[in-house]
């Protein structure tokens, strides 16, 4: 009787990245950083899913490497539970590399070509309904500096759409109060103008008339939204702050940061905005990318008719 096959983990090979495949990657990541000015985050993901697949081959160059060698670091991953999206993700990244690669003669063929992605759902984002997104943004207490920072962080958010990273990585001379307007260079470095509204102005100008500097306690500072340390907010942090809020609000879904640039993009289409536009307030280079909303509203759409349509 035949013994079953062993998948021989990833996890196995973690200690170990050749000299020879960690200069590729750092070239690699130079090179993008360069030619596309790609956020941190961006090239912190590739260089940790390359420097993975460089583990699972342990000490074969990079540059050496053929369609089944591709094909068996995807197999492994999946037998190990990764998602067919986070799976997929990893296969972008060895794709660009590999054509980059190409184009420095580096290498005769891209061993990912043939290589087809995992198959994957779209999942819709969790949408928030415009009352929960009220109770949200009423549960900071703004009688105190932290709270009133809190609230003008969430108008914020709700108002632009932003990703999170550009909304705590805002300067002050990026954000016009008299204009109304934010100025955003977001991912591929590409600029974009984001309106504010009314309410999220009355908000941020509360904030500056005293929270902002009762937190910097007159150390200086370039960034608008402020720490009680004196420094720039972080990703992590805001993340905690919209966790905290949520359990104040009652509202039981799971939030982050990105829920709230849903909830924008959503509502702004349930009544009557253009995909185009919001594409272009989102800052979207697909406008694909942003279709998706458009599911989430005829959901919303569907289930009004059938609650209150008499034949519905």
């Amino acid at each position: 009787m035949s013994e079953t096959p062993k998948v021989v983990s990833l996890e196995s090979h973690k200690p170990r990245v050749s000299l020879v495949n960690q200069d590729s990657i750092d070239l690699f990541i130079d090179a993008m950083w360069l030619e596309s000015g790609l956020s941190k985050n961006t090239l912190s993901a590739y260089r940790s899913d390359l420097n993975r697949f460089a583990r699972f081959l342990i000490d074969q160059d990079l540059n050496e490497v053929g369609q089944a060698q591709v094909q068996g670091f995807l197999a492994v991953m999946m037998a190990e539970g990764t998602k067919a999206s986070s799976s997929a993700r990893v296969l972008s990244t060895l794709r660009r590399y590999y054509r980059y690669q190409i184009r420095q003669n580096t290498i005769s063929a891209d061993p990912c070509a043939q290589v087809l992605s995992p198959k994957q759902g779209r999942p819709l984002p969790k949408a928030m309904s415009e009352q929960q997104v009220e109770d949200l943004l009423g549960a900071p207490n703004i009688e105190a500096a932290l709270g009133l920072r809190d609230r003008a962080m969430l108008e914020t958010l709700y108002a632009t759409g932003l990703r999170v990273t550009e909304l705590v990585e805002l300067s002050l001379l990026e954000v016009s109060l008299q204009v109304g307007v934010v100025r955003i260079i977001g991912k591929g470095n590409k600029e974009r103008l984001v309106p504010l509204g009314e309410q999220a102005i009355d908000w941020i100008e509360r904030y500056l008339q005293s929270a902002r500097s009762e937190l910097l306690k007159e150390r200086k500072s370039d960034a608008m939204f402020v720490t009680s340390r004196g420094a720039g907010m972080t990703r992590h942090a805001f993340w905690h702050i919209i966790k905290k809020y949520a359990l104040i609000a009652g509202i039981q879904q799971g939030l982050s940061p990105h829920t709230l640039r849903h909830a924008f993009a959503t509502h702004l289409i349930n009544h009557g905005a253009d995909l185009r536009s919001v594409q272009m307030l989102l800052g979207h280079a697909d406008l694909s990318t942003t279709q998706i909303y458009t599911h989430i509203a005829r959901e919303r759409l569907q289930s009004l008719h059938a609650q209150h349509h008499p034949r519905g």
